[in-house]
C-alpha cells in the first residue's frame, strides 16, 4: 500500500512536470509570438521610432522666434515642421557678394589727413534757411578784414586781391600776411554765431551787424548791429554769451533776417 502512494506520488510528479514543460513551451511561444505584436503596436505608436531624426545636424532656424512646435510632439501623426520652415525666410544677402571682402585700401597705409586742418570745418552740415555766415555782396560781413580786429585792434577794410573761400563764402583781408594766418586757422579768427548781432543771437532773433560794432572777448570776435545795440550787448556780456549760445545755430533757421 505504502509501495502504491509513493508509486502514484512519482507518477503524478512525473506527469506534472510534463505538464510544467508542456504549459511553459506553450507560454514560451506564446509570448515569442505576442512579443512581436507588442513591438509592432509600440513601432505604431511612435512614429519617429527607429527613424533618424530629420533636424539633426542643422541649425535651428526658428532660435530666437516663438517655437511653433511649442507643446506638441513633432512626430505624433504628421509633422508639423514637415514641408515650408515656418521660420524661414527670404535672406536678404543670399547670392550677393560682400562688399567689404577684398583687400582693405587702408592697410597698412598712414592716415592721409593726420595733421592736417579738417577741409569740412566751418561748413554746415545741415542745410539752413539762411548761410552760416553773414554774406554782403558775395563777400563775408561787409567785407572787413577780420584777422586785422586781432592783430591791429581796429577795423581794416579788406581788397578783392587777398581773398580766401571757407565756409561757404568768400572772405577778403587788407593783406597777403593777413589771408594765410586765417587760412592757417580760419576757426580762430572767424566771428561769432556766423558774424550776425550776438545780442539780437542771445534773443533769438537774427540781425545783420555793422563792422565798427565789434569787440574780442576771451580770445572770441564778436559782432553787433550797431554800437547802440553793443552797448546793450556790454551790460551782460557772459549773459548774454550763454543765451545765445542757446540759440546758436537754430536762428539760421528763422524766417527773417534783419538789417
Amino acid at each position: 500500500m505504502k509501495v502504491k502512494y509513493i508509486t502514484t506520488i512519482a507518477i503524478a510528479t512525473i506527469l506534472g512536470l510534463v505538464t510544467a514543460n508542456v504549459s511553459y513551451a506553450n507560454l514560451k511561444a506564446s509570448t515569442n509570438s505576442n512579443s512581436t505584436t507588442v513591438s509592432s503596436k509600440i513601432a505604431e505608436a511612435n512614429p519617429c521610432a527607429g527613424k533618424a531624426n530629420p533636424c539633426a545636424g542643422k541649425a535651428n532656424p526658428c532660435a530666437g522666434k516663438a517655437n511653433p512646435c511649442a507643446g506638441k510632439n513633432p512626430c505624433a501623426g504628421k509633422n508639423p515642421c514637415a514641408g515650408k520652415n515656418p521660420c524661414a525666410g527670404k535672406n536678404p544677402c543670399a547670392g550677393k557678394a560682400n562688399p567689404c571682402a577684398g583687400k582693405n585700401p587702408c592697410a597698412g597705409k598712414a592716415n592721409p589727413c593726420a595733421g592736417k586742418a579738417n577741409p569740412c570745418a566751418g561748413k554746415s552740415s545741415t542745410t539752413t534757411v539762411h548761410p552760416k555766415y553773414y554774406t554782403e555782396k558775395g563777400v563775408a560781413l561787409d567785407g572787413q578784414d577780420i584777422v586785422a580786429y586781432f592783430t591791429q585792434s581796429k577795423l581794416v577794410m579788406g581788397v578783392s586781391q587777398f581773398k580766401q573761400n571757407w565756409g561757404g563764402t568768400t572772405w577778403i583781408f587788407a593783406s597777403a600776411a593777413n589771408r594765410d594766418l586765417f587760412a592757417k586757422n580760419p576757426e580762430k579768427y572767424a566771428p561769432q554765431y556766423g558774424g550776425y548781432c550776438a545780442q539780437a543771437a542771445s534773443e533769438g532773433n537774427l540781425v545783420a551787424t555793422q563792422p565798427d560794432a565789434w569787440k574780442i572777448v576771451d580770445g572770441k570776435l564778436y559782432l553787433n548791429y550797431d554800437k547802440k545795440v553793443q552797448a546793450q550787448w556790454i551790460g551782460d556780456i557772459p549773459g548774454h554769451i550763454a543765451l545765445a549760445n542757446k540759440n546758436w545755430p537754430a536762428i539760421l533757421n528763422n524766417k527773417e533776417l534783419f538789417r
